[in-house]
């Protein structure tokens, strides 16, 4: 049935990891023109491929990912698709996928959830028969069991559950009703990602993890941050795979996985860089997803920080041009923009962000000045040719109109955390928010709101909550699209954070390999892959 939608530091680390990754583009002079991934395809499903007639058992998929993996636990690997999350789905399956092409979650481990009249209840029915990987029985008990670990060890998203879900009962063992604290049309989404990646009970065995889940595929092989093989299951619910192995594998660098697809070595890719995107596209099938606020300037709010005034984060953002940073940083590829939400997002609207105006910038970091402030701004960014592209260019705008800029490049997204997280040790540091058109709500929380621990600028504005909570509180794509308007409004009186473009993720894959299925964030589904010899 169609569903219907009307910490720790180690945690921390994959979090903000996950955020730098969605902030990342091509080296410093990539490419000449002007090309963006908007400009030339829209999100979906790409090539003419058919259904290949009938599949053929058999074959090994490899598949670079993004990120490798270092641990198969979901609470500590980060469930996107960028670092984890098709890893994570392949072993312990999703309760619901999302379709981007019709817009609704569909049932996977789940045969139906269902909300009630007023959407405060969902009940969820599990599917007749399913298993663990070892043989145990996947019912509501393992179910809620899993999400209380999921919350317990503070995975991904755990504070919006907590906040938003007031109970989980369950009536039966095949049935899980979710009742939450008020009305909320996102939720679905949180069982598309670590919520609905279930993990056995059998699983934790003192102090180690066993990864024993309910998806297709089990584990053979795991050298963390290199190779990961997995064995198909043949009493898996929807029929054992067609693959006798999948394989998920590491390969260094953008174009060296564009390299090594065209060459054979690998079936599927995980791109995220404009330049390798744009020339992926026309080459492969495969599967595009945009995403809003995917390069971002973040800014320290905190007591002692220039970022603490907000006549300093308005000059900020008067005196720097989201298309320099490309031009400079992306070989003028990327998809820069101030906005919130671009004009290919089903969030577009009116209210116009802050546009370049260097003359307004002076005024308002003049008038800080006369309140004492030097004009000192600690800039920090990974240390890549395109970190240091990024922060060349930032440096030139706030300097042009007064700013004294000092450069840090640190070496790893690993340090990154360190200085965000832990130290908060920077001014203006960039990043990536990688906010999804399914579900924008979500990371908006994660990153903006005050009690927020993923909240590591230090937000601390009424208003900004304000503005989510009544996004969280929409009933309707209208209602939600003019609360999103709202937050473009806010964000323009408050500057919380600097917004410099959105970016395109694709998957791209042999075009022998059929039977993809992708769900929310490019998380792609592999239990029905195939590949024609």
């Amino acid at each position: 049935m169609t569903i219907r939608s009307k910490r720790p530091w180690a945690v921390l680390a994959l979090v903000l990891s996950a955020t730098l990754l969605a902030g990342c583009a091509p080296d410093a002079g990539a490419g000449g023109g002007s090309t963006t991934a908007a400009d030339t395809f829209e999100p979906g499903l790409r090539g003419d491929q058919g259904d290949g007639g009938a599949p053929v058992a058999g074959g090994t998929l490899s598949f670079a990912s993004y990120a490798p993996v270092s641990s198969l636990d979901p609470v500590r690997t980060q469930p996107s698709g960028a670092t984890g999350g098709t890893e994570m789905a392949a072993i312990y399956d999703l309760l619901v996928r999302y379709d981007a092409a019709t817009g609704r979650y569909e049932p996977q481990l789940a045969r139906s959830l269902e909300p009630n009249a007023d959407g405060t209840s969902w009940t969820l029915t599990l599917r007749d028969g399913l298993t663990f990987s070892d043989g145990t029985p996947v019912n509501a008990a393992a179910v809620i069991a899993s999400i209380d670990r999921y919350n317990a060890k503070r995975g991904a998203n755990n504070e919006i559950w907590s906040r938003n879900v007031a109970a989980v009962e369950s009536p039966n063992p095949s049935t899980v009703v979710f009742t939450l604290a008020q009305a909320w049309s996102e939720f679905p989404a949180l069982l598309a990602f670590g919520h609905g990646m279930i993990v056995a009970p059998t699983a934790d065995r003192g102090d180690q993890f066993v990864p024993i889940g309910a998806g297709p595929f089990e584990v053979e092989k795991f050298a963390a941050q290199d190779e990961l093989v997995l064995t198909p299951r043949s009493d898996y619910w929807g029929g054992a795979p067609h693959l006798s192995k999948l394989k998920f594998v590491s390969v260094q660098g953008e174009q060296p996985k564009l390299d090594t697809l065209a060459s054979g070595g690998i079936q599927m890719a995980y791109l995220r860089n404009a330049e390798t995107v744009l020339a992926a596209k026309d080459r492969f099938p495969g599967y595009a997803d945009f995403i809003s606020m995917a390069m971002i300037g973040q800014i320290n709010h905190r007591p002692g920080h220039p970022g603490a005034d907000v006549r300093v984060r308005q000059a900020m953002a008067y005196a720097i041009d989201p298309a320099t940073i490309d031009q400079r940083a992306r070989g003028g590829q990327g998809m820069p923009g101030a906005e919130l939400f671009q004009s290919w997002s089903r969030w577009h609207n009116d209210v116009a962000p802050l546009p370049p105006d260097q003359a307004k910038a002076r005024e308002l970091l003049e008038a800080a000045k006369a309140d004492g402030y030097d004009g000192v701004v600690r800039y920090v960014g990974v240390q890549d040719p395109n970190g240091e592209a990024t922060g060349l260019a930032v440096q030139s705008m706030l300097q042009a109109v007064g700013f004294d800029v000092q450069l840090n490049f640190v070496h790893s997204p690993t340090d990154m955390v360190k200085r965000l997280y832990v130290d908060h040790d920077y001014d203006v540091a960039l990043g990536g928010t990688g906010l999804l058109d399914a579900a924008p709500f979500l990371r908006l929380y994660s990153t903006l709101y005050s009690t927020s621990t993923n909240n590591s600028a230090g937000v601390r504005s009424p208003a900004v909550d304000a503005s989510l909570d009544t996004v969280m509180a929409a009933d309707s794509d209208d209602a939600k699209r003019a609360a999103l308007a709202n937050v473009q409004q806010v964000f323009d009186d408050e500057v919380p954070i600097l917004v410099w473009g959105a970016g395109a993720n694709f998957v791209p894959w042999q075009d022998n390999v059929f039977g993809v299925k992708p769900s929310l964030d490019s998380i792609m589904l592999l239990d029905k892959v195939w590949i024609a010899p």
